[in-house]
């Protein structure tokens, strides 16, 4: 497979940021990275703007980290409460998911991207829980939230236990004709005992 060298001059995922020079499939660079103007080809002429693309991402990441500062301050700020229906014994119907973090935080003022909230399983069950936050490679911290029921607790009702039963010798059925039943014979343990009767 063929492979081309060429200068990012824009941030890419998984791969890297403005400056950098990266070794990727001819076909990816001739296709998606040149075209979207991401990257150019590694030139002589284009190694001179090495220079220019740092100072610029620098900066850029500088701003993103200041950025990201300012907005841990305002959502460390902001008390996150959700209040939802429950049943018997206090067990929620349905869950708090990061969808429902990010809509709480918009609530608030927050624009934030919902992929940089990290809850691995959804929340069922009331109570205080955290959940953590990536804003930025340097920045990661948990946001502590609550869940409260909107309506009273009930305890499920204990069943009181029925008291043991005790056997009563049954009286002796008698039949349509009049006569008592005999009780049933037990059932023999083996073949070999009904031929001999």
């Amino acid at each position: 497979m063929a492979h081309s060298e060429v200068l990012l001059i824009k941030p890419v995922g998984n791969l890297g940021a403005e400056g950098d020079q990266v070794k990727v499939r001819a076909g990816y660079a001739r296709n998606y990275l040149i075209p979207q103007k991401l990257a150019v080809a590694l030139t002589q002429a284009n190694r001179k703007r090495v220079e220019a693309l740092k100072k610029r991402r620098a900066e850029r990441e500088a701003a993103e980290l200041e950025g990201a500062q300012k907005l841990k301050g305002f959502i460390e700020k902001v008390s996150v409460v959700f209040v939802v229906k429950t049943g018997e014994g206090g067990k929620m119907f349905g869950a708090i998911t990061a969808a429902d973090i990010h809509q709480k935080l918009g609530e608030a003022g927050i624009d934030l991207d919902k992929r940089k909230i990290h809850l691995h399983t959804p929340v069922k069950t009331l109570g205080k829980h955290e959940v953590k936050i990536h804003l930025h490679q340097e920045i990661t911290f948990q946001l502590p939230f609550e869940i409260v029921s909107e309506n009273p607790i009930e305890e499920p009702v204990a069943e009181e236990p029925e008291a043991p039963r005790t056997e009563k010798a049954h009286p002796k059925r008698k039949s349509s004709s009049g006569k008592e039943k005999k009780p049933a014979k037990p059932a023999k343990d083996s073949p070999a005992e009904e031929k001999a009767d």
